[in-house]
């Protein structure tokens, strides 16, 4: 298009103010640390061309999550299909198991976000102790992940070291105390705040507390500034509870003495028995029953048991007709 030259010249002094006050024609983004804002939830936390993806959305959505954990995620959404065509809803919730040490797989969460889903990540601090994360000894692993999650650009949830109140874990309360516990995830957050990877959901994950009633939480709870969900655990085992009050209730009840976020069943399934059908129904109503409940993750794997839902045609189909219900399950990429 031909320019006039006066055009020309008013596009000459505005180049020329550019350069001098030092923002000259760069297109690359430059990012900065995050910050907390109001409620727990995180803001943008760049500035230029591009900011990191918003998680406030996903924080308090109106629908229900429908979540699962499958063995080949994040490296594959093969398993991922065949459970959607087995229960007739597409989980919009991943979880997957990454090991202290692992690299972020920066492809296989863009996979599950592409599919419509939120990655999950369990971040398990194997081979080493809260301690050394704590004290800074794995600072370079830590800001490592924290920058390739930011590089990701899609949002994520992440729990650090769940069920540290249980006894089953190295980095439970047998091996760590829990102000080792808060302080190593206080750390671990503040890197990521530093990188600017602002596009967490923190999931500070207990396992409920049936199994060990005297074991307090609050002291393992970093505060509301560092985590935005409750991850309870629990699972509906032969000789376990037989409800969701039983199973859930009191650990509910403990936490809000502490703290108001909101809860998400991070873990959870029915152990093969003839309550199965029974369990089923029961895990739907009380995740439907309370507002302040996000979801829950069904825990589809092989492990010390099998908890594979399509291993059960009748509580499959109730399984199914449950999760019908449109209240479960949204696209996380338009909450």
């Amino acid at each position: 298009m031909n320019r006039s030259p006066r055009t020309l010249a008013g596009a000459l002094v505005l180049t020329l103010g550019l350069l001098l006050s030092g923002c000259a024609l760069n297109t690359e983004p430059t990012f900065r640390a995050g910050t907390a804002v109001a409620g727990g939830g995180t803001s943008k936390a760049a500035v230029g061309a591009r900011t990191t993806y918003d998680v406030t959305p996903l924080l308090h959505p109106d629908k229900k999550y429908f979540g699962a954990a499958l063995s080949d995620i994040p490296k594959s959404l093969a398993k991922t299909r065949t459970y959607q065509s087995t229960v007739g809803k597409a989980p919009n919730l991943l979880a997957f198991y990454a090991s202290w040490g692992d690299a972020y797989d920066v492809s296989g969460v863009r996979r599950i976000f592409g599919y419509g889903a939120l990655p999950y990540m369990a971040w398990e601090p194997y081979h080493t102790t809260l301690e050394a994360i704590a004290d800074g000894r794995t600072d370079d692993y830590v800001r490592s992940v924290a920058q390739s999650v930011l590089s990701a650009d899609v949002p994520v949830a992440i729990s650090f070291g769940h069920e540290m109140n249980g006894d089953w874990y190295p980095w439970g309360r047998q091996a760590a105390t829990a102000d080792q516990f808060v302080r190593a995830w206080k750390h671990v957050h503040d890197i990521f705040q530093q990188v600017g990877a602002t596009n967490v959901i923190w999931v500070w994950s207990p396992n409920n507390i049936y199994p060990a009633p005297k074991v307090k939480l609050k002291p393992y709870y970093p505060g509301d500034a560092y985590v935005d969900w409750v991850g309870v655990i629990g699972y509906y085992t032969v000789d376990g509870p037989r409800t969701f009050s039983v199973l859930f209730d009191p650990t509910f009840r403990q936490v809000r003495t502490f703290s108001k976020r909101p809860f998400l069943i991070s873990e959870t399934a029915s152990e093969m028995s003839g309550r199965r059908l029974a369990d089923v129904d029961d895990l739907f109503s009380g995740v439907q029953a309370r507002p302040d409940v996000l979801g829950f993750i069904w825990f589809d794997i092989v492990k010390r048991a099998d908890w594979r839902i399509e291993r059960t045609p009748g509580p499959l189909a109730d399984f199914k007709r449950r999760a019908s219900n449109p209240v479960y399950g949204f696209d996380v990429r338009n909450p």
